[in-house]
């Protein structure tokens, strides 16, 4: 990078800084110092650091995408601030008490979202707004965000669609909004979504991951699952992992990919993140797999995936293009799978 190229890139980043009223000037100062090792010493050189500038974005890809503090919304951001105010507690507004409209099971978007959807690998919202509207195969449709977001209302929260038109979509489309504008477009930044976990040479096993559960998560999650509500009885502090009030069979963690980097990266609460994992990687599949083994409300997937070949290799349900089990489909092992697919589409 030039050095011209350099400071434009710099001065964009702290106009996006003063813009929307972000007070970590620690971080701006990283930017500026990765962005200037990747100068070196002039035209030319390799730079150090990699970076990757895109417009005016400084786009550091070796550290891990978090998103901004939600204290960090300016106080005349009122839509931003209600958006974020609805994703952590999602419930109080449109649960079952819910005081807008009662349309949820009493999640919060946060209890699967964590920290309002800003942790890395904590099934966080960094790309949503890079990389919507796009094609989905579930679907077999162009998506845009306002379908996303009630994908996750009518499967993970097992409820209704929010009115697309409501001051409630619009404020959750703002907080998406604040967090994701500075990320290029089409660009996942690094930790963005679930952590990918290679596969075993196994199935996962629900009965050891009982024993995980047991150990390691029962102690906020209940011996029967059924999490920890707060003491008004609005929401929950500790989510249900499974039973009438979790999220469906349609919801993505209910694929034991996405359960088991979700847990790897971050569980137990508190405890785990991407740096200093509690799980081991057997651990974190055999828990998915146990806790994707237990009853839970049944969503219709008929108008799923409409290609067939196109579904996951972890989907549970039939029917599917590749001659798999519906149990292999579910708990592995997928190297198999993976392979006979890829062998397919090189013929």
């Amino acid at each position: 990078m030039t050095t011209l190229a350099f400071m434009k890139n710099s001065l964009g980043f702290l106009h996006r800084v003063f813009r929307q009223g972000r007070s970590q000037w620690s971080l701006a100062l990283v930017g500026f110092v990765l962005a200037a090792a990747s100068c070196g010493g002039g035209e030319g050189g390799d730079g150090g650091a990699k970076t990757a500038a895109v417009s005016d974005s400084i786009y550091v890809e070796e550290s891990p995408w978090r998103g901004w503090n939600k204290y960090q919304i300016k106080l005349e951001d009122t839509l931003a601030r209600y958006g974020r105010e609805l994703i952590e507690h999602t419930s109080r507004y449109l649960g079952p008490k819910g005081t807008v409209a009662a349309i949820s099971n009493g999640m919060n978007c946060q209890n699967c979202h964590l920290d309002g959807g800003t942790i890395p690998w904590g099934n966080n919202y960094s790309a949503v707004v890079s990389t919507y509207p796009k094609f989905r195969d579930r679907s077999g449709s162009v998506e845009t965000i306002p379908k996303r977001v009630n994908d996750c209302f009518e499967r993970s929260l097992n409820g209704k669609a929010l009115d697309t038109a409501s001051r409630e979509m619009k404020a959750i489309l703002a907080y998406m909004h604040w967090l994701g504008d500075d990320i290029p477009k089409g660009k996942k930044p690094k930790g963005s979504g679930i952590m990918e976990l290679p596969f075993m040479d196994r199935a996962a096993d629900p009965a050891a991951g009982k024993a995980v559960y047991m150990a390691k998560c029962q102690v906020c999650h209940g011996p029967d699952g059924q999490g920890q509500k707060s003491a008004d009885g609005y929401e929950y502090t500790y989510p249900p992992l499974w039973g009438e009030h979790s999220y469906n069979s349609g919801a993505g963690l209910f694929r034991i990919t996405r359960f088991a980097g979700y847990v790897k990266a971050s569980m137990p609460f508190g405890l785990a993140d991407h740096k200093n994992p509690q799980l081991s990687d057997a651990e974190a599949w055999d828990v998915a797999a146990f806790v994707n083994s237990q009853p839970r409300p049944k969503k219709d997937l008929s108008g799923d995936w409409p290609d067939i070949s196109k579904k996951p290799l972890d989907h549970p349900f039939g029917p599917y293009a590749d001659g798999f089990t519906e149990n292999q489909h579910k708990y592995g092992p997928f190297g198999p799978i993976e392979k006979a697919r890829k062998e397919k589409s090189r013929k």
